[in-house]
């Protein structure tokens, strides 16, 4: 992680559960880390809790169901900090909604967050880098076991589709900069069942959510983090293209 101390690494969804543990442990290595959601006190309390090290946290509001509070952010990371040298693309979320009997609203709500946020964020990005001729920055997506297989259970149908587009979209981003001979790199993270806050707004209930995570060990927020800190420091010749990691109890 050497190579990317001092540099700016743009996190989205940074204020719980995933993008939290990854935006500390990116701080830890000294990056310059941009943390962007909607609650932006609580990004705040986490670089109180950073302030001892190396890296630097900057919280900015952002909600990223909105295009021009995502190309106010990319301007202000431009202006304040030179631009983005990688960005993670956390931001997701799940509503209890069946493709035969779900809301209209909640369906939008995830395609507006899970698909076209993280769109819009890894196309600025790009540009971005691309204008401050940043050859080796990376993207990463974070995305879900549930972008690989669809399980027979109907209220995670319409999510389980708004995540195999995000396994569709890593390989048409890599195409993409292939075709630009450009070696910035692109990886997907694909977790199972983890033990963040995810379930619990999933189903608006803390004890379902407890309990769905009860059953076996789940996956930790810190073991995305690590995975995400794999992929930055492989070599330059090393494409990281999809980390699948689900508990050793988890049966699919």
């Amino acid at each position: 992680m050497e190579r990317w101390v001092g540099r700016v690494a743009l996190v989205t969804g940074a204020s719980v559960g995933i993008g939290a543990a990854i935006t500390r442990a990116l701080v830890k290595h000294g990056m310059k880390v941009v943390g962007c959601a909607r609650n932006v006190q609580q990004i705040e309390s986490i670089r109180d809790e950073l302030k001892a090290e190396k890296g630097q946290l900057i919280p900015i509001k952002c909600d990223l169901t909105k295009e021009e509070e995502i190309l106010a952010m990319f301007k202000q990371i431009q202006k304040d900090l030179g631009g983005v040298d990688v960005c993670i693309n956390n931001a997701g979320l799940a509503h209890c909604a069946p493709l035969l009997s779900g809301s209209t609203a909640d369906w939008k709500n995830m395609l507006d967050v899970n698909v076209l946020g993280l769109c819009i964020c890894t196309r600025e990005a790009f540009q971005q880098m691309q204008k401050n001729k940043v050859d080796d920055g990376h993207i990463i997506l974070i995305n879900s076991m549930s972008g690989h297989r669809v399980k027979p259970y109907a209220a995670g149908h319409f999510y389980a589709a708004t995540k195999f587009a995000v396994s569709g979209i890593l390989e048409g981003i890599r195409n993409e900069l292939q075709e630009l001979n450009s070696h910035i790199r692109v990886t997907s993270v694909s977790p199972g069942l983890v033990a963040t806050e995810f379930q619990q707004r999933m189903h608006k209930s803390p004890e379902i959510g407890k309990k769905i995570c009860s059953h076996f060990k789940c996956l930790e927020a810190e073991d995305l983090a690590d995975a995400v800190i794999y992929a930055l420091s492989a070599p330059a010749h090393v494409q990281v293209h999809d980390i699948l990691m689900r508990p050793t109890e988890q049966k699919s």
